[in-house]
Order: C-alpha cells, then structure tokens, then sequence
C-alpha cells in the first residue's frame, strides 16, 4: 500500500524529521478555532477548488502551501456576530503562526484569513 501523504522535512542534528502536513493541517486548525470570535471553522473550504490548484486541504478550514522553504497557511473561519473582525482575523495569525512554529520548527511567511461568515447566536 502506497502513501500519499506529503511531509515537511528539517534537518536536525542527528538526522532528519519528517512532518506530515496532514499533522500542520491540524495545528493550525485548533490554534485557529482556540481564538476568542472564532464560531467555527470553515469545512467547505476549497471545496469549490479543483484539486489541482489546492496544495493540501483536509477539510479542516486550513489549507497549506509550501514552496521551497516558504509555507503559507490559508483559514478560512465563521466568526461570532459583534467583536472585531480585524481583532479575530488577527488573533487567528498570530495563534496559527505561533503554534506551527514553536511545535514544528517551520517557518511561517504567511497566514491568510478568509471570513466566510458570521455566526449570530441565540
């Protein structure tokens, strides 16, 4: 059985570690939707991407690019109705960018936010 997965590989001193990017795929996801505003993540996105355009998306509301040593991170998320949007976006930029570097090691060029909607509660 062959595997599909597609691994980010560092160097490390007594040899290499491979990252599944399905494993950065969910870092992402949960730094994104642990931010304050954040209602939920966008499952659909990409969904109206034909695969070939796509690098990796899982469903997740995440989606990644790597070219070289440059990954950029793509979230696409639902906010709750009244904070900031900007606040959130930000917030999201931050926490995603933060938690993929200190957990993998890779270096983050950019993390876009897409607002695909607002959640207003009850």
């Amino acid at each position: 059985m062959s595997e599909s997965r597609e691994y980010f590989t560092k160097c490390a001193e007594n040899g290499t570690i491979n990252i599944s990017s399905e494993v950065v795929l969910a870092i992402a996801a949960a730094a994104a939707a642990e931010v304050d505003g954040v209602a939920s993540m966008n499952t659909n996105f990409g969904a109206e991407l034909p695969d070939r355009i796509m690098k990796k998306a899982v469903g997740k509301g995440v989606r990644l690019d790597m070219d070289g040593d440059s990954l950029r991170i793509d979230c696409s998320i639902f906010v709750d109705y009244g904070p900031s949007i900007q606040t959130v976006a930000a917030g999201v930029q931050d926490n995603v960018r933060s938690a993929v570097e200190s957990m993998t090691g890779l270096p983050v060029d950019a993390v876009n936010v897409k607002i695909a909607g607002i959640s207003v509660g009850k």
